[in-house]
């Protein structure tokens, strides 16, 4: 039999609301956010909600096992433009703000699925100022969808027509309609940051009327997300190494930061046209008065079953990224969703040698003695090597801290003394044991240090570099000159 002992009346209101408050805690991962009024709307797990623009409890507008992405309210606030994938490709929806039954507006048929580098077809940015149509973003004319255009489609219903620019992305109408501040380049979802390239997104006026382009704003770094408020165009820009809002003086072309983040990427902002801008921050919103320049954070709750919040065993099957053998073939080492295993080849136990769901292992490699088990992990927020013991007991131990860029391909000496591994800025080093260094064996400008490989002493490390003609060199380095030969 089950007893229980009277509680004091004190403390089980302290407990409840100490539960309240856990229960109420911050949402996070809420991204793609849009504002009007006293709402703002945004995804989250693939579905659109709203909530108060102060912040507070969410309200699920849609729900579908397909996505429904980048929600954007009417000009007079009654209705939500969004992204959806209600057949099975994405199209342009249109739904009451308050909730109610999707209407279709966009048939042309979508390409895709698209790796997440291309983000979705048919991508909503707005609507028209006058609110009788909605713009979203397209590849449907183009041979590539790297080249795509801004699309208008009437929200009552009927055909697509094109924006007059030929390649498009991002973009916004001033309040008469008359110009288009866009972007020729959509590169929303690339994966590379602080990328200088040709590719890089830039700003341009576009003048309905006259068919001219102006360029207002040119840095070698990415210019996107436009906003069009009064007579001034608000961007997001990764020029001081962190995405951050930026303003635009049309008449004076001036441009002025307004956000100054140096962690946390600004991501995906969205105005209301009248003067604030809501925008994703580390998986929070935060809105910015545009003419205080100030911004606050929203706590928002979105009310879920905690399906995904429970602990639970997943397969790895299907995800595997990399494998090895130890040195007597006895067991095969693994990684797969971030962590790493190593499982018998006839008997004995799985075993994850890592547990860490908070950051990303890999490149795991098993020590010529089968001892020890090197690998690379993001847990510190920057790529590291670690080693950890065959067996799994205890932590692992971190090697080094001095990770700038991506790592790979952990190569043990033959000896098992030292480790080498490269970057993706084109650069070759070795990990020693016996000083606890790293040291710097060749860089390149052209492409990267792909293909090394140890002497069977592990006294030689051999390797190719391209030339200046594009052909490949061969070069031995030594650990005890250290010179390339």
């Amino acid at each position: 039999m089950i007893h229980s002992r009277a509680v004091p009346r004190a403390l089980l209101v302290v407990a409840s609301l100490a539960l309240t408050a856990s229960a109420q805690a911050q949402t996070k991962l809420l991204r793609f956010p849009a504002i009007h009024g006293d709402r703002v709307a945004f995804t989250y797990a693939g579905d659109i909600w709203t909530s108060p623009a102060a912040g507070g409890g969410a309200t699920r507008i849609t729900a579908h096992p397909g996505i429904e992405v980048y929600a954007h309210f009417s000009p007079d606030g009654k209705w939500l433009a969004f992204t959806g994938q209600y057949d099975g490709d994405e199209q342009v929806y249109v739904v009451p703000s308050t909730g109610g039954v999707p209407k279709q507006l966009t048939y042309y048929p979508a390409r895709g699925p698209l790796t997440p580098r291309w983000g979705w077809e048919n991508q909503v940015y707005g609507w028209t100022p006058d609110g009788k149509k909605i713009v979203f973003r397209a590849s449907r004319d183009s041979w590539s969808v790297a080249i795509t255009r801004l699309y208008t489609v009437p929200a009552g219903g009927g055909p697509a027509e094109p924006m007059p620019m030929p390649e498009a992305g991002a973009g916004d109408l001033s309040a008469d309609g008359s110009q288009v501040v866009y972007s020729p380049l959509f590169r929303d979802f690339r994966p590379e940051k602080r990328y200088s390239g040709g590719m890089a997104n830039d700003l341009f006026i576009f003048n309905v009327k006259t068919g001219d382009a102006k360029r207002i704003v040119d840095d070698v770094r990415s210019d996107r997300d436009p906003m069009w408020i009064g007579n001034t165009i608000y961007f997001n820009s990764d020029r001081t190494g962190t995405f951050n809002l930026y303003s635009y003086d049309i008449a004076s072309a001036k441009t002025t930061p307004l956000t100054r983040g140096s962690t946390w990427d600004v991501r995906w902002p969205s105005s209301d046209r009248a003067g604030r801008i809501v925008y994703e921050l580390n998986g929070e919103l935060q809105v910015l008065d545009t003419r205080t320049g100030q911004s606050r954070a929203l706590s928002i709750f979105v009310p879920d079953d905690g399906l995904w919040k429970r602990p639970s065993q997943v397969s790895a099957a299907r995800q595997v990224e990399d494998y090895d053998l130890s040195p007597k073939g006895e067991r095969a080492l693994f990684t797969a969703r971030g962590d790493i295993f190593t499982v018998p080849i006839e008997k004995g136990p799985t075993r994850n040698l890592t547990k860490s769901s908070g950051a990303h292992d890999r490149e795991a490699a098993w020590s010529p003695d089968g001892a020890r088990i090197a690998f690379i992990s993001d847990k510190t927020g920057e790529e590291e090597l670690y080693v950890i013991g065959q067996a799994g007991a205890g932590a692992p131990e971190q090697l080094t801290r001095d990770g700038k860029a991506q790592r790979f391909g952990l190569l043990w000496s033959p000896d098992g003394k030292r480790i080498a591994f490269r970057d993706k800025d084109g650069k070759l080093y070795f990990y020693s044991f016996e000083d606890r260094k790293v040291t710097t064996v060749a860089s390149t400008l052209r492409g990267q240090i792909g293909d090394f490989t140890w002497s069977a002493k592990g006294n030689h490390l051999a390797f190719s570099i391209r030339g200046d003609n594009g052909f490949g060199r061969v070069f031995i380095w030594s650990p005890k000159d250290g010179q390339l030969h």
